[in-house]
């Protein structure tokens, strides 16, 4: 079993800044991508970013160029720098982490959401 424990939301005045962590814990083989992904209310739930363990990094079109996402794999936790924050960054933002386990199965672990609000 893992457990995923984010941290960092809150509310941001618009173009301000926010970083969100996700640790991992639990027995596992290792983490192959953390994610971080938002759902905003009435929309359906998006990628934002993601990081493999080779730090190869995909992101959403709205945060690029905006959003860094990074990770540390000695201590099992990913990273979102989130800079030039806008109103419509507002949602709960979710950690994923693609975890291979000691029975070399893949299972997808989720964060139980951090509230990110941007607004004056």
């Amino acid at each position: 079993q893992v457990q995923l424990v984010e941290s960092g939301g809150g509310l941001v005045q618009p173009g301000g800044s926010l970083r969100l962590s996700c640790a991992a814990s639990g027995t596992f083989f290792r983490i192959n991508v953390m994610g971080w992904y938002r759902q905003a209310p009435g929309k359906q739930r998006e990628l934002v970013a993601a990081i493999s363990v080779g730090d190869s990094t995909s992101y959403g079109y709205s945060v690029k160029g905006r959003f860094t996402i990074s990770r540390d794999n000695a201590k099992d936790t990913v990273y979102l720098q989130m800079n030039s924050l806008k109103p419509e960054d507002t949602a709960v933002y979710y950690c994923k982490a693609v975890v291979v386990t000691n029975s070399l199965d893949t299972l997808d672990y989720w964060g139980q959401g951090t509230q990110v609000t941007v607004s004056s």
